[in-house]
């Protein structure tokens, strides 16, 4: 009898408060483990599962065992205990889809739906904004609570006709939500080229390639975007202490009668980041939070 190969991926499952959710995700990355995604239902959003595969052939015991102490690592700054990870192997051919039964359609607001692309648009939501989403390799599906902040505070804001930047774009999806709520057009940058083509990707599943410009690059790429110009609406869902390296050039992505959402950061992390832009002469208001996550607006 022929034995059976042995599964190439290791399927690795957290359970993470909502504090801790992006930064282990962001922290995965940096480790190259980009096959990450959270799963939950819309009736349930509390409950979320972040999974990631990694290659069993890379991720032996050993390798596991300190990523698993490199996690951990992250939780302290938050004063939290890491949830216990749990392992199991996957064969090869399942793991690229697996996690796509998982992702169902998504309302957000009272106007957008996130609409997997491979999926039907369910009658209830037939009288929503449909963007569909195919995130490649999970660089945002829209459910983290800072996405969903900043889709509903460009809900609130007059975008007829304007133009939007986004810094650190992963998905598209805000980009996607601006275009959707009347945007004229949108530019955007990122520093991963994953992120990219995940983004390019997803402007055309809309219709929306020829009124989205993406390019690799951060602030200094999106100000060549931009040109002689100033975006209407900049939004930035990033991490904290990248939104203070970066808050110098908001003044040259901003308009001077635009607004600035700036999302990634906790509530805890919302005032010294505003004394920081207050001192560049920026207003800022604490505008939404959900979870202990925060969007802080800022105007000139």
């Amino acid at each position: 009898m022929t034995s059976l190969p042995s599964p190439s991926w290791w399927r690795l499952e957290i359970e993470p408060s909502g504090d801790l959710e992006e930064s282990l995700i962001w922290r995965l990355e940096t480790l190259g483990i980009s096959r990450v995604a959270i799963q939950f239902k819309p009736e349930q959003p509390s409950h979320r599962t972040l999974v990631a595969w990694l290659p069993a052939v890379d991720w032996p015991d050993g390798e596991r065992m300190r990523l698993g102490e490199a996690l951990a690592a992250m939780a302290e700054p938050f004063a939290a205990v890491l949830p216990p990870l749990s392992w199991q192997q996957q064969a090869e051919e399942d793991w690229s889809h697996s996690w796509k039964r998982h992702w169902q359609p998504d309302p957000v607001g009272e106007r957008l739906l996130i609409l997997p692309a491979w999926l039907d648009c369910p009658e209830e939501f037939s009288n929503r904004q449909v963007l569909l989403l195919d995130p490649g390799s999970a660089f945002g599906t829209g459910s983290h609570p800072t996405t969903r902040l900043c889709m509903q505070s460009l809900e609130r804001l007059p975008l007829a006709g304007g133009l939007v930047a986004d810094l650190g774009c992963g998905s598209g999806i805000l980009g996607l939500a601006a275009l959707a709520l009347g945007a004229g057009s949108v530019v955007a940058t990122d520093i991963d080229s994953l992120a990219i083509l995940a983004t390019n990707t997803n402007a055309n599943l809309n219709g929306m390639g020829e009124l989205l410009q993406v390019r690799l690059g951060s602030a200094p790429e999106l100000k060549q975007l931009l040109g002689h110009g100033r975006a209407q609406v900049l939004v930035c869902n990033i991490l904290a202490p990248v939104l203070a390296e970066l808050a110098p050039w908001f003044e040259q992505l901003i308009a001077p009668e635009g607004v600035g959402l700036l999302s990634g950061l906790l509530v805890e992390q919302v005032e010294p980041l505003a004394q920081q832009l207050k001192t560049m002469g920026w207003q800022c208001h604490l505008a939404a939070e959900q979870s202990r996550w925060a969007l802080l607006e800022i105007r000139r």
